[in-house]
């Protein structure tokens, strides 16, 4: 446990008037009773001296950018692979989306703007490569042995498989950004557990007995704002690189009530705009109402339910951050309309076939084979357990990106490739 909000920043301020620091800001600043206090944090797992220039949130936040799996993601599919054009979102583009989005939500609301930015970009970590077609596959093959889960695997990445500080695997970030990692949907366990999960993934299950999660209760406002955020984001973008791929049009958009209303605005307002413009202009008014409203419902809920700490929040029985019951019906018509029309369109469906090719010959080959492993990934595989072998494997795939996937399939399967 950390000290107090005053104890920590007249130390700090002392420490910086020490070093010349005095008139730097600490991040230490006047937040909502219900939001979450740097200053109170409950720490990291392996206890670290307080930064003299940070708050822990800051510093989470700056360890997740630093990351080699945050790097990883600017060649991760969102929707479509990272090859078929420069403009398409990619798994980066994409956090860095939600980010920016979930951080304008904490700030209107009072909350602690860094924690609600660091949730948002380690929130997609462990996403494998070719999107959810690659976690499908991963999660078929790891059936016998524990499953694949992209959100458990992201805690695997940031408590294990990072290795980049002398004194610790992982980037041992504090425990309200692992909160809002592992429960950003939503508890795991009990009355209100999120319906995503038909059980707990063991890994998290494994760090929660030597790190406490409080799988049963609600995260922090700041992770339900991260959570929220990925929603709006992923609607809006998603729409824009299905105009750009051709894949939907505007005239579809039409039969959806969200994109209806805002379409018409725009094409009345100008109707002399071309469409890729037209699609922008709607994306962006889109953005703006998805954030009004969440805004507006959620001090609705703040004041009918008037948490007066972060407690109060985690023990609430229901995300105190969510659209309004107009804004949800909305918003489910559009991701039926989406799937319909897009995410199950059949040139993706046969880009998702491709890639479970690749991803499927790639695991059965090393589960074959694990001393085919790379050097550092094949060590101390020979004795171990085959559950252990079957779980370094999937480490291993769910790491790569689509290149490194594509590439590593023509080496190990196209004669041709050891030609070029």
């Amino acid at each position: 446990m950390t000290k107090n909000a005053c104890e920590i920043t007249d130390a700090a301020l002392k420490n910086h008037d020490d070093n010349g620091f005095n008139h730097i800001g600490f991040g230490y600043r006047e937040r909502a009773a219900y939001a979450c206090d740097p200053a109170s944090s409950r720490g990291r797992l392996i206890p670290e001296a307080e930064s003299p220039t940070r708050t822990p949130f800051q510093r989470d936040r700056d360890r997740i950018i630093h990351s080699t799996a945050f790097r990883r993601l600017k060649h991760k599919t969102q929707v479509f692979i990272a090859h078929e054009g420069d403009h398409y979102r990619t798994r980066l583009t994409h956090t860095i989306e939600v980010a920016q989005i979930a951080r304008g939500l904490a700030r209107a609301l009072r909350l602690d703007e860094d924690l609600a930015e660091a949730i948002a970009l380690v929130h997609d970590f462990g996403h494998t490569p070719f999107g959810h077609t690659g976690e499908d596959l991963l999660n078929k093959r790891m059936a016998d042995y524990g499953g694949f889960d992209h959100n458990a695997q992201s805690l695997r990445l940031v408590t294990k498989l990072e290795h980049r500080y002398a004194e610790f695997d992982g980037l041992n970030l504090s425990w309200e950004t692992l909160e809002g990692l592992v429960k950003h949907n939503g508890p795991l366990i009990g009355a209100n557990a999120s319906e995503k999960h038909e059980s707990v993934p063991q890994p998290i299950l494994d760090y929660n007995s030597i790190h406490d999660m409080q799988l049963s209760r609600f995260a922090s406002l700041e992770a339900q704002c991260a959570a929220i955020a990925d929603d709006i984001a992923y609607n809006a973008h998603d729409i824009d690189d299905g105009l750009r791929s051709g894949l939907l049009n505007l005239d579809g958009l039409c039969d959806v009530p969200l994109t209806a209303g805002l379409l018409r605005i725009v094409r009345d307002k100008y109707p002399e705009l071309d469409v890729m413009r037209t699609a922008h202009e709607l994306v962006r008014r889109q953005i703006t109402i998805m954030v009004e409203d969440v805004i507006r419902e959620s001090v609705r809920r703040l004041k009918s339910y008037q948490p007066q700490s972060i407690e109060d929040v985690r023990s609430c029985d229901h995300s105190l951050i969510s659209f309004s019951n107009e804004m949800q019906q909305d918003e489910k018509r559009l991701k039926s309309f989406l799937f319909q029309n897009l995410y199950y369109h059949p040139s993706v469906m046969a880009r998702r076939q491709a890639a479970d090719k690749v991803l499927g010959d790639l695991f059965d080959f090393y589960f074959a084979n694990p001393e085919k492993l790379p050097d550092e990934w094949a060590r101390d595989l020979q004795k171990q357990p085959i559950a252990v072998v079957a779980r370094r494997i999937a480490d291993f795939l769910s790491g790569m990106t689509d290149n490194y996937a594509m590439r590593d399939h023509a080496r190990l399967f196209d004669p041709t490739s050891k030609l070029a």
